[in-house]
């Protein structure tokens, strides 16, 4: 058997004159791919099922033949076979194959006129993006697919991401711009997903090993990479390199128990929303209608103490990535008790009095944690000292409405834009690090 198909097992029909309706009934209940042929022997239609003779007997029912998606092709049913996989994510990446392969008539009827989605694999870029796509590219990508049903391969991904933690962001990642050390990575390196080279945790030179291995087993290589990865794994033991050996150790054990028996609908994971800075950046200038693109963000928050102390935070973004040597904590003086917007007038004044002091160039854009009452304090703040003020503009958190000096509603920006999740994230990230100070402080106080 071809290397490429490791682990199928096939079954021939040995006695065509068996009605189909009756030579379903033998079909296993086990993962696999199902094959529908005409009385020419060709085969018509191609299916993935978790469980073969549940999935398969569907189609001999009063209500297939009368179903207007299915009733054609089950009029042309004259036999069929099935190919036993391990699991359904082995079913769904082979009835893949064989559909590109052999082109059945009524793979493309079936369709109810949605091009099919692909898995695509953007191997031009130093670290390989993997994404879902019904408008594949048409160079520069490996592709996967067609794929008949979204949803299982969405599904596919985020169990394949648990093994090969490869990354599924849209962001335009390079090595050399050692920017990215300060980038902030998403929910999917905390829970050992991605191996997150958004922040430089991982070399370009192992990561597209991963990727290596990812494009093995989608091949059907499952067989070889696992002998490939044990081989990998003695080798990092007798070196005494024992954390690379635990870590192949741990995919080679998810490779074994991949053999799922629960949907894949269930592994279908809530959108990670993702930062591109360059979009956002781009998305800003066109939402603001801005001379420029912006380089430069600065973003303020206001934090407080209990007893009553207040303290804030200045974070810095240059190019839609964190600058962290720009970031500064202020304790608020002129202010006493609970006021936020007297709080923001004190930061502003002394961020922008020091810059010009210092003849230090302003932010492209100065954002503000807050709604029309913290904007307008920060807007005072550069009127007390007679400077021409950076464009301000504030973030409120509930609704997410953007709030701009002389305008008096709010701008509402889609959930999605580009432009609105790099607010958030410099909004975000003021937020924690003015946090972060005010539990530094009380650490102290509690200790002293």
């Amino acid at each position: 058997m071809d290397e490429s198909e490791d682990n199928l097992e096939t079954q021939s029909p040995t006695t065509p004159a068996v009605p189909p309706e009756e030579k379903v009934k033998t079909f296993p209940q086990t993962p696999g791919v199902y094959l529908m042929k005409d009385n020419l022997g060709r085969v018509i239609y191609i299916g993935k099922a978790l469980q073969l003779r549940s999935r398969a007997s569907s189609y001999f029912t009063t209500a297939a033949a009368v179903d207007q998606r299915t009733a054609s092709l089950v009029t042309e049913i004259a036999d069929l076979d099935f190919i036993k996989t391990e699991s359904e994510v082995d079913a769904l990446l082979l009835e893949s194959r064989l559909i590109k392969d052999i082109q059945p008539k009524f793979n493309q009827e079936l369709k109810d006129d949605k091009t099919f989605p692909y898995l695509q694999i953007r191997i031009n870029e130093e670290f390989p993006r993997v994404e879902f796509t019904r408008k594949p590219e048409a160079k520069g990508v490996k592709l996967y697919g067609p794929f008949t049903s979204a949803k299982k391969l969405r599904g596919t991904i985020s169990v394949l991401q648990k093994i090969f933690k490869f990354r599924t962001c849209p962001l335009e990642i390079e090595e050399e711009d050692e920017r990215w050390k300060w980038f902030r990575p998403c929910l999917l390196a905390s829970i050992d997903q991605c191996t997150a080279p958004c922040n430089l945790r991982i070399s370009k030179e192992e990561y597209r090993e991963d990727i290596r291995r990812l494009r093995m087993f989608l091949d059907g290589k499952k067989v070889k990479l696992l002998r490939e990865l044990k081989k990998e794994m003695q080798l990092a033991s007798k070196e005494l390199k024992f954390e690379k050996a635990a870590r192949i150790r741990d995919e080679i054990k998810a490779l074994d128990s991949l053999n799922l028996r629960g949907n894949l609908d269930d592994h279908v994971q809530p959108e990670v929303f993702y930062i591109d800075p360059k979009k956002g950046l781009r998305g800003l200038k066109k939402v603001f209608n801005l001379d420029e693109v912006p380089r430069v963000i600065e973003g303020v928050d206001i934090a407080h103490l209990q007893g009553g102390e207040t303290v804030a935070s200045l974070v810095q973004f240059i190019d839609g990535l964190p600058f962290k040597h720009g970031y500064k904590r202020y304790k608020i003086r002129t202010v006493e008790g609970v006021d936020d917007f007297a709080s923001i007038r004190e930061v502003v004044g002394r961020r922008l009095r020091r810059l010009s002091q210092e003849g230090g160039a302003y932010p492209d854009i100065l954002l503000i944690d807050g709604g029309k009452g913290q904007l307008s304090a920060a807007m005072e703040a550069m009127r007390v000292l007679e400077i021409d003020p950076p464009f301000t503009i504030s973030l409120a958190k509930r609704e997410e409405e953007i709030f701009v000096p002389g305008e008096s509603e709010p701008k509402r920006l889609s959930r999605h834009s580009y432009a609105l999740r790099l607010l958030q994230y410099v909004r975000d990230e003021s937020h924690r690090f003015a946090q972060s100070y005010h539990h530094t402080l009380r650490r102290k106080a509690t200790f002293e």
